[in-house]
């Protein structure tokens, strides 16, 4: 393709994306294919002769689309989100086309020095203490994009595991660093992401898994007698991986108490934040962060709420030389003549090349602005207080732990095996995607908002689809749309009652044919009554009622009626 040709094909790629993200509520969100069905499709060599572009992308709309998860779906409520944005995606092909490799200062002073500002921006916007930052030059701490959360759970440990054999050596120098990673021993929760046990086996380190509380809290008592009685076997506890936002539930770690442990008995403190991290964001949400300055390194994912697309992992240190003693490499020809006046970010991550990733993430701050973000968030938060609202007014459903943020796990009332069959009947049929968690024994649905295009309306059509579902599942099994569970009839109340009970309620409107107003309802019939004593009654109910989110700071949570 010669430059003639992309200026022409380039702009009509970007009206099929335009395109593609506008109706994509129109698209089935989970495909009806089986594995093995592109390979029928394609042929089984490369081209030994140019292909022409249109013939190309033909292709894409015929097999490769008709196989894809639809994540900026609405109607996509699986895993975690993987938001876009416009912003986003511009970013990402100015830096395809710019191509800069960021690993020195010196092969790219412009994408280096932006990628420290953008972290210090967002480290700001979520909270994060000062110790974190880097706006001064003597200043240890720092931020480093990282592809992934399960990067930065690995480059911590593998730090941390660097510091502690450090230590170790110089109190038994006789003894072998093979000898020593045999004593050293981590800690989570039976509640953190795969990817923190992925990290200790990379590591070679054992990990020890910390019951949760009733709420799927981590919590300090737990595992200071987990490191105690480690101890006294003659392990080294050296890390924590503390979850805020678990994959589960999006329960939350006790951070205080478990950062006062670490400190006690000098492990590493890590917090994978990589969902709940973007919430931090709006204020109201950052009590969840309290005891975050006793922490050594923290994460979490843009590329999930923020509206950043993947891949694109926040992570920041307190002390980044920890980091240089684990990656540290200095061949000669990756020396400049300002090595050491300037960060080297290859020295922070595993690979040694990096993308120019911080440039979407500048042009998602800058072109959203903090309100425009918190809105983002809020607005989320709101859609899921919907959903939640809906289910817990059906009697066949129910929520077995409370909602946090943006996602809700819900069930069928009664075995395991109702949920399981819904969900597997849900994804079949393609117009939702969900996947299950499971926790106590217990299986449960998790439907997570995760699209920036969803609606009050998508979320109700999303409601009857699992409605209708399980009303066919409830009719197979019991032969009832209700199933076993027995639904209170309503008792009647003759206007007589009515009238005793409240002698001020006014005539039924079925009596009246005269326009009269205002109108109360309340449930079993209609009627006329005075403003002035409906106002004086129900003055404090009213002032209490959310219909739409707020843009302030100081939002708070409140329960969608």
């Amino acid at each position: 393709m010669e430059h003639t040709e992309f200026r022409v094909k380039a702009k009509e790629m970007v009206d099929y994306i335009a395109d593609y993200l506008e109706n994509i509520r129109d698209r089935r969100v989970y495909p009806s294919v089986q594995p093995g069905y592109l390979h029928k499709l394609l042929p089984k060599e490369a081209p030994q002769t140019p292909e022409q572009w249109d013939d190309i992308f033909k292709d894409v709309d015929e097999h490769i689309m008709p196989g894809l998860v639809h994540w900026q779906s609405p109607h996509m409520h699986a895993y975690f989100p993987a938001l876009t944005s416009y912003p986003s995606i511009m970013g990402e092909m100015l830096s395809s086309a710019l191509n800069v490799l960021c690993f020195t200062w010196a092969s790219s002073p412009a994408g280096t020095e932006l990628e420290t500002i953008a972290m210090n921006w967002l480290g700001k916007l979520l909270g994060l203490p000062d110790c974190f930052l880097n706006e001064k030059n003597d200043s240890p701490g720092g931020g480093v994009i990282q592809t992934t959360a399960s990067e930065a759970t690995l480059v911590s440990l593998l730090a941390a595991r660097t510091r502690a054999l450090m230590e170790l050596s110089k109190l038994n120098p006789e003894v072998q660093s093979a000898e020593l990673l045999g004593h050293l021993i981590c800690y989570c929760s039976d509640q953190a992401h795969s990817s923190v046990e992925k990290a200790g086996l990379i590591g070679l380190v054992r990990m020890r898994y910390i019951e949760s509380d009733e709420h799927q809290s981590m919590r300090g008592e737990q595992l200071e007698k987990a490191i105690t009685s480690d101890k006294e076997k003659g392990l080294v506890p050296f890390w924590v991986c503390a979850t805020l936002g678990t994959t589960g539930s999006v329960a939350f770690d006790n951070l205080r108490e478990i950062g006062a442990v670490c400190e006690k008995h000098g492990a590493w403190l890590h917090v994978d934040a990589a969902y709940a991290g973007s919430a931090f964001t709006c204020p109201e949400y950052r009590h969840w962060l309290d005891g975050v300055e006793m922490a050594d390194s923290f994460a979490f994912n843009p590329s999930k709420w923020l509206m950043v697309n993947f891949d694109c992992t926040a992570m920041w240190v307190k002390d980044s030389t920890a980091l240089h003693r684990t990656f540290n490499v200095n061949p000669i020809y990756l020396r400049h003549e300002n090595s050491g006046k300037a960060i080297d970010y290859m020295h922070w991550q595993i690979p040694l090349s990096r993308r120019f990733r911080a440039l979407k993430l500048w042009f998602v701050l800058r072109n959203y602005g903090v309100s425009g973000i918190q809105k983002h968030i809020r607005e989320g938060v709101r859609l899921a207080q919907k959903f939640e609202a809906l289910v817990l007014a059906d009697q066949r459903f129910e929520i077995p732990q409370p909602r946090n943020l943006g996602m809700v796990a819900f069930r069928m009332k009664g075995d395991n095996a109702l949920t399981e069959r819904l969900l597997k009947r849900l994804n079949a049929r393609g117009y939702i995607h969900a996947v299950p968690a499971c926790f106590k024994g217990i299986y449960v649905i998790r439907f997570t908002v995760t699209s920036s295009r969803t609606t009050n309306q998508d979320i109700l059509d999303d409601w009857n689809e699992i409605k209708t579902v399980a009303k066919e599942i409830l009719m197979d099994v019991f032969g009832s749309e209700n199933g076993n569970i027995v639904v209170p009839k309503k008792p009647r109340i003759s206007l007589k009652e009515t009238r005793e009970l409240n002698a001020t309620f006014g005539t039924s409107l079925l009596l009246a044919n005269s326009p009269m107003s205002p109108k109360i309802v309340n449930g079993t019939h209609a009627a006329i009554c005075d403003y002035e004593q409906v106002l004086t009654s129900c003055a404090q109910t009213f002032a209490q009622l959310k219909m739409e989110p707020k843009d302030s700071p100081g939002a708070t949570e409140a329960p969608m009626l």
